[in-house]
């Protein structure tokens, strides 16, 4: 079983920072590639972030360059690091990751979510 904890959000004023963090685990199951997708209400879930267990990273336009994705590969950690947070970059926050079974099954898992708010 597949478990993906994330850490809380927040409430953050525009141009500030946030990091977000999540924790994967499953006994027994490889996380391959990562990844950090949000929702707005109203909108569809999109891409943030992603990056693959050899550290090769992929960002959306909007966050290029303001948000920085990690992982801690020897703890299953992934992180975003997000700076100059604007008002539009409030939403839902998830985390995903595709794993691997002992049998090389693959499928994706998500967090719970955790919501983030830039406002004055």
């Amino acid at each position: 079983q597949v478990h993906l904890v994330e850490s809380a959000g927040g409430l953050v004023q525009p141009g500030g920072s946030l990091r977000l963090s999540c924790a994967a685990s499953g006994r027994d199951f490889t996380f391959n590639t990562m990844g950090w997708y949000r929702q707005a209400p109203g909108q569809q879930r999109d891409l943030v972030a992603s990056i693959g267990r050899g550290g090769s990273t992929n960002y959306a336009d909007p966050v290029r360059g303001r948000f920085t994705i990690s992982r801690d590969i020897a703890k299953n950690i992934l992180y975003l690091q997000m700076n100059s947070l604007k008002p539009e970059d409030t939403a839902a926050y998830y985390c995903y990751a595709e794993a691997s079974d002992p049998f090389r099954r693959s499928r994706g898992y998500w967090g719970q979510g955790t919501q983030v708010t830039v406002s004055s």
